[in-house]
């Protein structure tokens, strides 16, 4: 990162680049009273160049969250552009990131000088330096609220390959909001170097630490044999160790399964998802890993660890992905008839190769009934890769799924990009929530599951894949077929053996034996005494409703134990549905006002929040930070 008074001499105090840039805009011969880009691209040729910048932008993720992190609430966003000017992506406060769609500030929208007059992306591409542009200096008049502080993006050889943006209401202007920019843009070209060129990595134990402690996340450089040889404050924190004890262990016997993961790491991608166990200093805990080799002289030498918490609900993310089944039918709680005849069925047809669509509601262990499906069959041996096909992109989805050609797109990666059904030939895909998939996306499916083969984006080679199909829904989706949102022939493909998993409220002998369940396994897991739960108490919680089910109740006994009581109150006004809530509006504000619908619908929807953000008409994560902003709980009360 560079230093305050160095990003400061960068700036133009005369702002010479402003009069340079609306002379530009004459000659263009743009209209002043222009609202949108005169370039708006979308569908396909939106798709390829999302592609194109997927490593610019998944290295810039971490530092745009950092940015909203630090203006939240002070109506800023952030919009990261290519080199071109096109937008990937904006982030930022819900109320000013809609006003800016208002305005076609959106993916696919060209911010240079020529399509939309003096504004910061543009500006600074061409004039190759950090800018700031605010009201009447803008060149079209619908820009003059706004005030932007942009700066080019460049790559390890100098070209510019993208342009970062912080925009906001322009009574907020300030030179010290173009200096967090610069910081940023610094912070995410020293992470792409490091990405191309591993050999460039120098050995110093000061370089690394300087770098390492620039990124939020726990990083860890070790040799081949598992010796930590340097690490960042956050890696040793979320480990529990202090610096010096720290890096006298080895990740060997901090790591479970350390042999798999430096093998993943060395013989699939240079970068690998995955989640690790780790043996941290008070107990086990579960960490998100992404790993890099280090080269140098054309031999690896090391391996850089970048840990992260992971999420309670990490069906949340923009791709979940999975090698190897770990729950089996030995795992599955429960005594009730219909779990007991639910999990014989579903071990006579494991051993066949038919598709199987698992349908219930939400939480009730689709998944896991995925898993055990996988480890009961021949192919217990083989890969078992889940996908979320709620969670993913669509302009990313095809290429998740099938991969890419080398030379498909400019920027693809060296050899291709192998997708997801590759993952798993020979073994089993599991496509949880099915009914999310685009219907675009369904037809390239359908054609995958009845030929049996692949074609990467940008190739024309068939790919034969010998992989057994698992979906699942908690939708109705022959009821999504007659709406013309779900393919019938597909329907029909997936539908070969239905399973179908009763919801918690069906099965009353299995909530105590999952709530003793629970109660064991989190309070061991959180260091914290188990609850006695009482005749009377459990009672109330037989004749609860749990919309959520198996999730639901999970949660419930982890609060409990928090909370060192049984909040059966919460419980026992829930002997039948929960009525809607109504919203009175007299005398209450307009943010009281959206968190009462919001709770409303998130109870509609039995707190279900990919269903919820549809009925709400926004998006999941924004629905997410909703819910946070408003400290809306997500038991039913």
């Amino acid at each position: 990162m560079l230093p305050m008074k160095t990003i400061e001499n960068q700036i133009d105090t005369e702002k010479t680049y402003v009069k340079n840039a609306n002379k530009r805009c004459l000659r263009y011969d743009l209209d002043r009273d222009m609202v949108v880009s005169k370039r708006i691209i979308a569908d396909s040729e939106l798709n390829l160049r999302l592609i194109e910048n997927r490593e610019l932008m998944m290295t810039a993720r971490p530092f745009i969250e950092n940015l909203c992190d630090f203006v939240r609430g002070s109506n800023f966003f952030v919009i990261l552009t290519d080199h071109e000017g096109c937008i990937l992506g904006v982030a930022g406060d819900p109320e000013i990131v809609e006003k800016s769609r208002g305005l076609k500030m959106i993916p696919g929208a060209y911010m240079s000088e020529e399509c939309i007059g003096t504004n910061a992306m543009g500006t600074a591409i061409i004039e190759n330096q950090p800018v700031q542009i605010s009201g009447e200096e803008h060149f079209i008049k619908t820009y003059h609220t706004w005030t932007c502080s942009g700066a080019p993006i460049h790559d390890e050889d100098g070209n510019i390959i993208g342009a970062l943006d912080l925009t906001g209401n322009s009574d907020a202007v300030h030179s010290h909001t173009l200096g967090m920019v610069v910081a940023a843009v610094s912070a995410i070209e020293s992470i792409m170097k490091l990405n191309q060129k591993h050999r460039q990595l120098d050995k110093s134990k000061v370089l690394i630490e300087s770098l390492f402690d620039s990124i939020k996340e726990g990083i860890v450089y070790a040799d081949l044999e598992g010796s930590i040889l340097s690490s960042n404050e956050q890696a040793r924190r979320m480990f529990g160790y202090k610096k010096t004890t720290f890096e006298n262990l080895d990740l060997r016997d901090l790591i479970e399964d350390w042999r798999n993961v430096l093998a993943n790491c060395l013989t699939l991608e240079d970068y690998f998802n995955d989640e690790v166990m780790v043996h941290a200093r008070a107990n086990k805990v579960h960490f998100h890993l992404n790993a890099y080799k280090v080269h140098q002289h054309g031999e690896i030498h090391g391996i850089i660890l970048m840990f992260s918490d992971v999420k309670k609900t990490r069906r949340l993310a923009n791709r979940i992905m999975g090698r190897k089944a770990i729950y089996t039918f030995d795992k599955i709680i429960g005594e009730s008839p219909q779990i007991l005849e639910t999990i014989e069925f579903a071990k006579k047809i494991s051993d066949s190769k038919s598709t199987i669509l698992i349908s219930g509601e939400s939480g009730c262990g689709k998944e896991v009934f995925a898993q055990a499906i996988q480890n009961y069959s021949p192919r217990n041996k083989e890969p078992f890769v889940a996908i979320n096909c709620g969670a993913i992109p669509r302009n990313l989805i095809e290429s998740e799924l099938f991969g890419y050609e080398e030379g498909a797109f400019t920027g693809a990666k060296q050899g291709g990009q192998i997708g997801k059904f590759e993952l798993a030939d020979g073994g089993t895909i599991f496509l949880d929530e099915i009914g999310e998939m685009p219907l675009e996306m369904q037809t390239k499916l359908l054609r995958a599951i009845e030929e049996g083969t692949i074609a990467r984006v940008g190739g024309s080679q068939e790919i034969p894949v010998n992989v057994r199909i698992i979906a699942a829904t908690n939708k109705k989706l022959r009821d999504e077929v007659k709406k013309g949102n779900f393919r019938h022939d597909l329907y029909y493909r997936l539908n070969v053996i239905p399973l179908v998993i009763a919801p918690l409220r069906e099965r009353e002998s299995d909530i105590p034996l999952l709530a003793n369940y629970f109660m064991r396994r989190i309070s061991h897991r959180i260091n914290k005494r188990p609850i006695e739960i009482t005749d009377a108490q459990m009672a109330e919680m037989k004749s609860y409703t749990w919309p959520g089910n198996v999730r639901e109740l999970e949660n419930f006994i982890e609060l409990a134990i928090n909370k060192e009581r049984l909040p059966i109150g919460q419980l026992s006004i829930e002997k039948r549905e929960l009525p809607t809530l109504q919203l009175d509006t007299t005398g209450i504000s307009l943010e009281e006002m959206e968190k009462l619908h919001i709770q409303r619908i998130l109870q509609q929807e039995h707190y279900n929040m990919t269903n919820a953000a549809k009925a709400l008409g926004i998006g999941r994560n924004t629905l997410y930070r909703k819910v946070e902003k408003y400290e809306i709980p997500m038991i039913e009360a």
